[in-house]
């Protein structure tokens, strides 16, 4: 069984979330789909994030926020994928496709929300949630203050789940994940952040069958 490993850092979450407003944001693209009280695809979208109004950016990046900005090591967790898990077929290597296209390669997003829907479990209608991000991390002295240039870009994935609070409208997310982690400021790609909003009646099914986390 494969735990957590290793405890996340609030504050490199919270440089994370600092970013997530429409003046600041670098995400780049939103892609998801809803699935209706059957388990059944109820259509997708994929969009430039940059082309959305103002109003819709910030509705949803307040559902990307909720992932790093929640209670550390409580609700969000580290997980490590183990080396067997990262190979050809696997989905950490189908998670590092996503990640390297941009969410632009339709085929691969259909093949992942097959896979949440298969094994996810609700009684209700929701949605599957995924923003790109590509962050440039700017050095920092000792003192931490921002020396102003890059020291690299940091690319990433946040997923959130949330049931629908209306027609095709998320309420709050339940449970999602953010990969890779973020650890010491840098791209961890054998580690991914799982989100669970209520720690003691989890979406268990998450971990253990769509990321396979535990066995």
């Amino acid at each position: 069984m494969n735990r957590e490993n290793g405890l996340i850092s609030r504050e490199d979450m919270m440089e994370l979330t600092r970013r997530m407003t429409p003046a600041r944001t670098s995400v780049t693209r939103i892609a998801g789909c809803y699935v209706d009280r059957e388990g059944e695809f109820d259509g997708s979208f994929n969009t430039n994030f940059l082309k959305l109004s103002p109003q819709e950016k910030k509705r949803n990046l307040e559902l990307a926020k909720t992932i790093p900005f929640s209670d550390t090591n409580r609700e969000l967790r580290k997980y490590r994928f183990d080396r067997k898990r990262q190979g050809t077929g696997n989905l950490w290597q189908l998670l590092v496709a996503m990640k390297e296209c941009g969410l632009k390669n339709d085929a691969l997003m259909d093949t992942f929300y097959d896979l949440v829907m298969e094994r996810y479990q609700s009684r209700e209608e929701y949605a599957v949630f995924v923003f790109h991000d590509r962050y440039d991390v700017p050095v920092k002295a000792a003192d931490k203050e921002r020396l102003g240039e890059s020291e690299e870009v940091f690319e990433y994935l946040i997923c959130a789940i949330c049931p629908l609070a209306g027609e095709y409208e998320p309420g709050p997310p339940v449970c999602g994940f953010l990969f890779p982690a973020f650890t010491d400021r840098s791209q961890d790609l054998d580690h991914i952040c799982v989100y669970q909003s209520d720690p003691e009646h989890p979406h268990s099914e998450l971990e253990e069958k769509i990321l396979g986390l535990v066995e």
